[in-house]
């Protein structure tokens, strides 16, 4: 048999080769991120389809019921198409890994949220790690990203210090740990030079940034910076991008931030989880914050930054609800005037200490409350968007189609909130920002007309 020196491109086909299934939340979207970008320093190719692949990676969502079924769903599918399967993320721990396990007995490894070492060990175990030239091998400075381009998730930290009887996260993910401030300013940096024009801070309270540590010290650029949210947000701001805030609870240090938003250094947008209005309901969620100095709280906000969006996610039917608790919630939304909502009808997740409280809600009444809320808050949001008709906004592009282009506002963050429809517009791309006139609303979309010679005038 002759022997010959194999060009790239069959190197390339003999690539050990890794499928990736990300669900779940942003949070979780980064733990897949981290996990992609080792894998491709390690030499692997990551592929789009189970058939190509040495082994699959599945990142899990354990966060209601719905969100379990459909990653068993998408364990079962990989194991079937594919038969070499890992498994991560939020199931990846106590009683779900075991119900994975007795599910699907063939997957090769179970671990928990950003355990990102496991899932790279066990890669290598099963595909040993290729011979491969990291020089040709090149990864992004940023690290692989699942977003577009044009936008990134920069989490701040893992876990949370809260225990709401609703919630598993700190038995999936542990208690509040943060970031040094110089890590994820400096990961901020490189994500704004390498393209990103929105970074999207998140963490499971990013108002609690740095409590964990007592706001140490750490250096951005030779300069001690205390590791706070504040502080964070001055940074950021200092980065000619947007920056938006998610999973901000209504502390008084919060009203810090409000400033920054009034002289454009980071987005006038809270997305604040505020999840009820009742004070009964909200000791039995064991929520912080008092929704009357809230509601306070809203208002000075508004005064400072008249600009100001918050969006928010709310519970209807928690055990215990009453007709009159779900009115308290109604009135409050009444006065709040929130720009974005989310409401969730109560679904009881295995080890949630609210499934142990009394007088749960019938699911009809569940139901007609969840209607009742949304006539409501789509009622106020339509409302708040046709008075944007006539204003002047910048638009930062998201995608193009035959209609025309499709972006958002400050108010709007991706896949949550609304868009703004461009539409007939030709010569736009993913990632511009233009400015540009609102020209009509609905209840939860704006359509608006570019004003290119404002833009030109940039």
């Amino acid at each position: 048999m002759s022997t010959s020196t194999e060009n790239p491109s069959d190197q390339e086909q003999e690539k050990q080769k890794v499928g990736f299934v990300s669900l779940g939340c942003p949070k979780a979207l980064v733990d897949s991120e981290r996990i992609l970008t080792q894998l491709r320093l390690d030499g692997y190719e990551i592929v789009p389809d189970y058939d190509g692949a040495d082994v699959v990676v599945v990142n899990t969502c354990g966060f209601i019921d719905s969100a379990k079924q459909e990653s068993m769903d998408a364990i079962h599918e990989a194991m079937q198409e594919n038969g070499k399967v890992i498994v991560t993320g939020c199931m990846g721990k106590g009683v779900d890994a075991e119900a994975i396990k007795a599910a699907e007995p063939g997957v090769l490894s179970v671990s928990g949220p950003a355990d990102y070492s496991q899932v790279v060990n066990a890669v290598h175990e099963y595909v040993p790690v290729p011979d491969h030239d990291p020089f040709t091998d090149l990864v992004p400075p940023q690290g692989i990203k699942l977003t577009p381009r044009h936008y990134a998730y920069l989490k701040i930290s893992e876990g949370c210090n809260h225990r709401c009887t609703f919630c598993i996260i700190p038995a999936m993910r542990g208690d509040l740990v943060s970031r040094p401030i110089g890590d994820v300013v400096e990961e901020a940096k490189k994500l704004v030079e390498n393209g990103v024009q929105e970074l999207l801070v998140i963490s499971q309270d990013t108002s609690a940034y740095g409590v964990d540590t007592k706001y140490k010290l750490d250096f951005v650029e030779g300069q001690a910076i205390e590791t706070r949210m504040l502080d964070l947000c001055q940074e950021l701001g200092k980065l000619g991008v947007w920056v938006r805030l998610h999973y901000v609870y209504p502390y008084p240090h919060v009203d810090k931030v409000i400033p920054l938003m009034a002289e454009g250094k980071i987005l006038p947008y809270l997305d604040i989880p505020f999840q009820h209005a009742s004070p009964r309901l909200l000791k039995l969620m064991k929520r912080p914050g008092n929704q009357e100095k809230t509601l306070d709280r809203i208002k000075a906000w508004r005064e400072i930054c008249p600009d100001l969006v918050i969006r928010s996610t709310f519970i209807v039917g928690f055990p215990g609800e009453t007709e009159e608790d779900f009115q308290i919630l109604l009135d409050w939304l009444e006065e709040a005037q929130l720009d974005r909502v989310g409401c969730f009808k109560y679904s009881p997740v295995d080890g949630a200490t609210a499934n142990d409280l009394p007088d749960h809600v019938p699911e009809e009444i569940k139901e007609e409350r969840w209607e009742r809320f949304m006539e409501v808050q789509q009622r106020i949001s339509a409302q708040r968007l046709q008075a944007r008709i006539g204003q002047q906004i910048e638009v930062l592009i998201d995608e193009v189609d035959e209609d025309g282009a499709i972006g958002r506002s400050w108010a709007d963050a991706p896949e949550i909130d609304g868009r703004v429809y461009l539409d007939g517009v030709e010569g736009l791309q993913p990632g511009d920002a233009i400015l540009a006139e609102v020209t009509s609303a609905d209840e939860y979309d704006l359509w608006a007309t570019p004003l290119y010679e404002e833009i030109e005038e940039e």
